[in-house]
């Protein structure tokens, strides 16, 4: 059961008539090397984004098939890639990213894991160019499309992902939904501020700030996808939304149980948010595999 003051801030959201106004980020690509190594921390398999990286790592699973070439948009120092990439040995998979300090963080997981199934190029996810058309498999992207400058850029990132999608791909984006009060983001934002660094408070900050609404999300999904893809959000309140196709496989057993492993090294509060979070999409029309 999520907590009183999550229900209480939840709850404001329902009842208020305001609405802030967006506020792009103010670096629109993240590359001051204390910023990017924070960031990085906070998504390690023991930071404070774990919960939110394993529930998206559910979520992304049943979109992949084996054989796959998986594209990430906007992939960072590629804590969710590399923790997707390791469960999924027989797919390929390339993050894209404008950051050279994120693309050195993410390539220098990728060689800590052994893993060999990863590349990364620097680019725009607003213009895919290296990619021919229906080329990709499957997308993924998580809490990165809040970085682009404007609804246009988000659409652009949308149109030429279902430009370079093969078909009968899988789509999966995550990524925060704007909230209606202040005190809603400053809460969020400042939620964990003893777990994490500071400049990663800041940077929550500017994200909740940066997020686009849910109608940006649905306008922008249904121009170009139609009726390939639907955007879903947490329950009542849209703090986190997904853009997605329908899942294209059941879990295999044996990555079912790889997943439940991961949530069960996970400490106990982060369990608890991997709860909340779970609730709260399965609430909003998206189940939960391994853990449902």
């Amino acid at each position: 059961m999520p907590s009183l003051s999550v229900m209480k801030v939840l709850l404001k959201e329902l009842t208020t008539n305001e609405q802030v106004p967006r506020v792009p980020e103010p670096t629109l690509v993240m590359d001051d090397i204390d910023q990017v190594e924070a960031y990085t921390r906070a998504g390690r398999e023991n930071g404070v984004m774990a919960p939110v990286y394993l529930f998206h790592a559910m979520q992304i699973c049943q979109i992949i098939l084996p054989g796959d070439h998986v594209l990430d948009l906007a992939c960072g120092p590629a804590n969710q890639l590399c923790m997707i990439a390791r469960l999924n040995p027989d797919c390929q998979f390339t993050g894209v990213d404008l950051s050279p300090n994120m693309l050195n963080q993410a390539r220098a997981l990728a060689a800590s894991m052994g893993l060999a199934n990863v590349k990364f190029v620097a680019g725009s996810i607003t213009e895919l160019s290296e990619f021919g058309d229906a080329s990709i498999d499957c997308i993924m992207s998580t809490m990165a499309l809040h970085h682009l400058p404007n609804v246009d850029a988000l659409r652009c990132t949308l149109k030429e992902s279902a430009r370079v999608l093969k078909h009968e791909g899988g789509l999966y984006l995550a990524d925060f939904g704007r909230l209606k009060r202040r005190d809603s983001i400053d809460y969020f934002a400042n939620q964990y501020k003893d777990r994490q660094h500071p400049l990663f408070t800041l940077d929550y900050l500017n994200s909740l700030h940066a997020a686009f609404t849910l109608q940006d999300y649905e306008q922008a999904c249904e121009d170009a996808f139609g009726h390939r893809a639907k955007v879903f959000s947490t329950w009542k309140v849209p703090y986190m939304l997904t853009t997605r196709t329908p899942a294209r496989r059941e879990l295999p057993q044996q990555l079912t149980e790889a997943l439940k492993a991961i949530h069960a090294d996970l400490p106990d509060y982060h369990k608890r948010d991997f709860a909340d979070l779970k609730t709260f999409f399965n609430l909003g029309g998206v189940k939960t595999p391994a853990l449902g």
